[in-house]
């Protein structure tokens, strides 16, 4: 049993799932996860061979901290989600 009353319940305004929210949708987002990505593969790659690969590995990390980096610095220069790179202009 609840300790609530009837009129302390209150009902949710329902969701307006029509507003588009983004998610990341944007040539920023998409060329930060493709670099993370083939960072991954590599790494995935060095883990397999071995321990002669131990340099692959970190190489495959480095790809991942650049993939970090190229997200927020492509989003500043108006490649995220609303950039001014993005509008149409209709030209």
């Amino acid at each position: 049993m609840s300790n609530k009353s009837a009129a302390t319940v209150s009902v949710e305004e329902p969701i307006d799932h029509s507003i588009e929210l983004g998610h990341g949708n944007s040539p920023a987002a998409w060329t930060s996860v493709t670099i993370m990505l083939v960072g991954t593969i590599v790494g995935c790659i060095a883990f397999v061979i071995g321990e002669s690969a131990t340099t692959l590995f970190w190489i495959g990390v480095g790809i991942i901290v650049v993939g970090l980096i190229a997200g927020p610095v492509l989003r500043a220069a108006g490649y995220g989600v609303g950039g001014s790179k993005l509008k149409n202009t209709g030209h």
